[in-house]
């Protein structure tokens, strides 16, 4: 086992142990409802996981969360909505929609239901509004404009969704604000110690590297990392949009993965948008000796941290990186 695996070993079991310790027990399993009792506690809809895990945390014992899209066999962005959906977010004080086109369906509950005094979350809004105005394409924006919907896989905004969910919460609830002060001080660490550092690490150490995406779903984490994303944008996009990429934009890939080492290291693979195009990818890349991980766009498994789960695919990211024999 080489050093840099040992290190990144190490570091994990810190966290197990630190986040069994910690108020919000952010490494226990949770339901995808989760929460103490109905009628004490504010009651949160998230359109997916990722944020519903991370509200979750961040509210305690003073929040009931409903996760909806969770299903780590689905694409996301087929999800249609059904009745108990509706009623979930009707009865909601508190709704987070990731906006971007990706939950529309939640929108319309939103607009239907208009349900009185309820706090919707729209991170995309947000990011355009606090983080991002205008949607200009700063220096870690990995995608022109706003069209990239996976904020989730940038650490800079998810630093902004938390402190935004920290914001509403106090608001709908200001008895328990030292409460939420501490919880958000806790998730803000747990989600430095458990994987923003090793994006930092990749960064200092493989920064530069050309990697590949079957879908735009890794551009955020790959500008966070330092690593430089060849693969054609169109063909990303399309694949996430759930559309066929252009015939140059498919031969451009093929001829990357065909060059080996020498240009594509690794191939990022989303195990959610699966078709015969990225299957024919993923199998070429194999031919061409280029590692393969696989990411999710929700949480996997569905009772896990998002932390955890990000640290899973930084972990594996680490380690294809080193078996190429990339970095110090």
């Amino acid at each position: 086992m080489n050093r840099i695996t040992i290190v990144i070993i190490a570091v994990v079991v810190i966290v197990l142990v630190v986040g069994s310790s910690i108020g919000f027990g952010f490494l226990k399993n949770q339901s995808t409802t989760t929460g103490v009792s109905p009628s004490s506690t504010i009651k949160i809809v998230a359109a997916e996981n990722f944020w519903g895990s991370l509200v979750s945390q961040l509210g305690g014992a003073h929040v009931n969360v409903t996760s909806i899209v969770s299903d780590p066999n689905a694409d996301p962005h087929e999800y249609e909505a059904n009745p108990a959906d509706a009623e979930a977010i009707a009865d909601a004080q508190y709704v987070i929609i990731n906006g971007a086109d990706y939950d529309n369906w939640a929108l319309q509950i939103i607009a239907a239901s208009n349900t009185p005094h309820q706090v919707v979350l729209n991170v995309q809004q947000m990011i355009n509004t606090a983080v991002n105005p205008g949607c200009i394409n700063l220096p870690y924006y990995a995608v022109t404009g706003c069209t990239n919907p996976h904020f989730w896989y940038s650490p800079y905004y998810v630093n902004a969704t938390v402190h935004a969910m920290y914001i509403d919460l106090v608001s709908i609830d200001p008895t328990y604000k030292s409460y939420y002060t501490s919880q958000y001080a806790a998730l803000n660490s747990s989600l430095y110690t458990s994987y923003m550092w090793g994006e930092e690490y990749i960064k200092q150490n493989y920064g530069g590297a050309p990697v590949a995406s079957t879908e735009s779903i890794f551009a955020y984490m790959a500008n966070a990392t330092g690593l430089k994303l060849i693969s054609p944008q169109g063909f990303m996009e399309a694949v996430a949009e759930g559309n066929d990429p252009s015939a140059s934009d498919v031969a451009t890939f093929q001829q990357e993965l065909e060059g080996g080492n020498s240009t594509v290291r690794v191939l990022v693979y989303n195990e959610q948008t699966v078709t015969p195009l990225t299957q024919s990818i993923k199998a070429l890349a194999a031919q061409y000796q280029v590692p393969t991980i696989g990411v999710t766009e929700t949480i996997q498994p569905p009772n896990a941290p998002f932390q955890t789960w990000m640290a899973g695919e930084i972990y594996d990211l680490t380690n294809a990186l080193n078996a190429q024999g990339l970095g110090s």
